[in-house]
């Protein structure tokens, strides 16, 4: 006798129920959450508010979380489907029928990620090209603000940073002070090994190499403090290279670099305003 065969549209039924069933469940999760990520999670995201290169980071990582929550959404729904409606439920484990794809899956799953991608990819860039990375943009950035800017020169050696002002004469001082309301141009550099000057309050994380001029720039808001560690390890004491600069009032930031002009005045004079490879020995400095 032969067998009677089942009808195309009954042996789909049960897969057309499921895709019914994870979409509506996908979309319900990705309405709830991708709210929830762009207006709870995105503005509590590091490294906060206190510049305005800061703020846009903030921005920047609310938008692509908020784009890929979809994503997310969809392969928690599927995951969590599959495992409850389809795990075994008798005390005998058998194989499953076999599985042999569906295009449409595949193709929709290519163009959906293909976009994602092309999008962040868009848009990373033009906002990279807006306010630049605060990640140091080599000696020659791409991207330089208008306005006018204060340049800070950022010297990393083991273990610690130091801060020369080349518009207050050279002063070089152990801790870094910045005026508020200002624009910086961070010029970061090192003597010896390959160290990272990071002040993520600020937004910025720029590599010191030897002999290099890696700049970054940063527009600066009201008074804070804000914490800077080396983030590339670079010998034993890479741990304690730490220290905690300062933002202040215009005033306040006028009297201080005076005493520091008045303190330093006996070294700050065998020192060259500004220099992109800094060399301290005045035997090298000579040639």
């Amino acid at each position: 006798m032969a067998t009677p065969s089942i009808p195309a549209s009954a042996a789909a039924a049960p897969g057309a129920r499921h895709g019914r069933r994870v979409v509506v469940a996908w979309l319900v999760l990705s309405a709830i959450a991708t709210p929830l990520v762009a207006l709870v999670l995105g503005p509590a995201i590091r490294p906060g508010h206190a510049t305005d290169e800061a703020a846009q980071q903030v921005a920047d990582n609310t938008v692509m979380t908020a784009v890929i929550t979809p994503v997310f959404c969809l392969l928690v729904v599927f995951f969590a489907y599959s495992l409850w409606t389809f795990r075994a439920r008798g005390a005998a484990i058998e194989d499953g029928p076999a599985v042999r794809g569906d295009s449409r899956i595949q193709v929709l799953w290519v163009v959906i990620t293909s976009t994602v991608v092309l999008f962040l990819a868009g848009f990373g860039t033009y906002e990279l090209l807006q306010t630049g990375a605060g990640g140091g943009q080599g000696p020659s950035p791409v991207a330089v603000p208008g306005g006018a800017k204060i340049p800070v020169q950022v010297i990393g050696q083991q273990w610690t940073f130091t801060y020369r002002y080349p518009t207050f004469g050279g002063v070089e001082t152990p801790h870094l002070v910045l005026p508020a309301n200002a624009q910086i141009e961070f010029h970061v550099t090192s003597l010896d090994a390959v160290h990272s000057f990071w002040a993520y309050q600020l937004g910025v994380k720029a590599d010191a190499n030897p002999g290099v001029d890696n700049v970054a720039y940063v527009t600066l808001k009201g008074p804070r403090t804000f914490h800077i560690q080396c983030a590339e390890l670079c010998g034993l004491w890479h741990g304690y290279m730490f220290d905690t600069g300062k933002v202040v009032p215009p005033d306040q930031f006028n009297s201080w670099i005076k005493a520091q002009q008045a303190e330093f005045a006996p070294t700050a004079k065998y020192l060259p305003a500004f220099a992109k490879t800094y060399l301290p020995d005045p035997q090298r400095r000579a040639g």
